[in-house]
């Protein structure tokens, strides 16, 4: 295995990828995604300087730096295993910038922006992107936004990219969020920041909880509560202050590896150093009524995140039934979710999930799409999948459509394949997990 995949994948690459495959060893994931576009932001208004620790210096968070230095933020060089200083300039010190604010694929950068800079009094800011990007919702942010007196314009009725804001005066209000969403809910918080009354976010479900943590801690007054802590409450006033922030690994990247470990024949694997968030271990429930042997070791609490390490080794796994209220606690763990039902026993089925056709790609569809390619067994609805399991899956020429987590989840469909896989535009790994082909490569052993 260690020869036949490329340590890295260039770009427009397209990766062979040998079936037969299984997976031991110790693997350290990449910071958390989520947690370090907020730690760049939370740092770059509140006042004073920010330590942050363990970030991922992957595209998206580049992308939030980028647009954070475009308006004046000190932000040192990102790079792996190294400590990165956020020079904050308070709550209204960002500058408008003499050009686009270009986002690039991030959706996360794009959406907690648009509640940042509402509030920036006079000021006018546009925020671009790549393709991807600029087909992307964006009205399900400006919309609530509009709500508090913000004024965003763009294409398609203010839903897609470009979009212009003219920073305004806000009003603080209460808003029921149609979906559970951490990035809709962030940008409403970051908004209410500078409104002139509380804000309250009234949520369907609890999303991942990131933001109201970190600002928390940061200084900022919130109140968290309602059933199942749906309803969160900001009152603006508190100044940020800066912190020292460390980021544990991303459960979103080590979903991968816990599912190439229960399905791969002879896999004996170790995730250290993960991020047990309750409102993101909605994988760990699923991967336990499958029956996959997970053991969460070292349990410990790191800058506010409970962390620990998970242990996976293969067995047989039964079919799941997902949706409602656990969705957002998995939400970028689905696609290689589908690839554990292709090998368990029964048909596994995914419902309430529309939110995965506005992420990177329509993910139901891509993943539906090339897992066919592979022999899967898979019914595709409109909010979800049914997946008939026991499927030997075949090698075959199967594309990640520029989607990260997609090209993650065919890698490990491709390790329980008969023969070889071919992937195109391997290179989508590098979004959330630059090291990705060389773990992959340093793990994998023969059978």
């Amino acid at each position: 295995m260690a020869e036949s995949i490329a340590a890295t994948a260039p770009p427009s690459s397209a990766l062979s990828l040998p079936g037969g495959t299984c997976l031991r060893g110790t693997v350290k994931v990449p910071g958390d995604k989520s947690i370090s576009h907020r730690a760049l932001l939370f740092g770059a208004i509140a006042e004073g300087t920010t330590r942050i620790e363990g970030l991922l210096p992957a595209e998206d968070p580049l992308s939030t730096a980028a647009c954070l230095r475009a308006m004046g933020v000190g932000v040192s060089a990102i790079r792996a295993g190294e400590e990165v200083l956020v020079q904050g300039v308070g709550l209204d010190g960002l500058q408008e910038p003499a050009d686009l604010l270009d986002c690039g694929n991030s959706g996360t950068t794009m959406r907690l922006l648009l509640g940042l800079l509402a509030g920036r009094l006079g000021r006018h800011f546009v925020l671009t992107g790549d393709a991807s990007l600029r087909g992307r919702p964006m009205g399900r942010v400006g919309t609530p936004l509009a709500q508090m007196g913000a004024m965003i314009h763009g294409r398609s009725n203010g839903n897609l990219a470009p979009l212009a804001i003219q920073g305004q005066g806000l009003r603080g209000t209460t808003i029921r969020t149609p979906v559970a969403s951490a990035q809709v809910k962030s940008a409403i918080l970051l908004a209410a920041l500078s409104a002139g009354g509380p804000t309250t976010v009234i949520e369907p479900a609890q999303s991942r909880d990131h933001s109201e943590r970190m600002l928390g801690a940061f200084g900022a007054q919130l109140e968290v509560g309602g059933p199942g802590n749906t309803v969160v409450t900001l009152t603006p006033g508190q100044s940020l202050r800066g912190q020292s922030v460390i980021v544990p690994g991303d459960i979103s990247s080590a979903a991968f590896w816990l599912v190439a470990g229960a399905i791969t024949p002879g896999a004996e694997l170790t995730v250290e150093n993960v991020g047990l968030n309750p409102s993101r271990t909605g994988i760990l429930d699923v991967l336990e009524q499958m029956g996959a042997r997970i053991t969460v070791l070292n349990c410990r609490e790191v800058a506010g995140e409970p962390v620990g390490d998970l242990q996976v080794s293969h067995g047989p796994l039964r079919a799941f039934e997902i949706g409602g209220e656990l969705i957002p606690r998995l939400v970028d763990e689905i696609p290689v979710l589908a690839v554990a039902a292709c090998c368990a026993e029964g048909t596994s089925r995914i419902s309430d999930a529309g939110e995965l056709r506005v992420k990177e790609t329509d993910r139901l569809a891509v993943m539906a799409r090339q897992l066919k390619a592979m022999g899967a067994r898979i019914e595709e609805f409109e909010d979800g999948l049914a997946i008939s399991g026991s499927t030997a899956l075949r090698g075959a020429s199967v594309d990640s459509e520029t989607d990260h987590r997609v090209a993650m989840s065919l890698a490990v469909a491709s390790l329980v394949a008969q023969g070889e896989t071919v992937l195109a535009r391997a290179e989508a790994a590098a979004v959330s997990y630059p090291g990705f082909w060389a773990d992959l490569a340093r793990l994998g052993k023969p059978t």
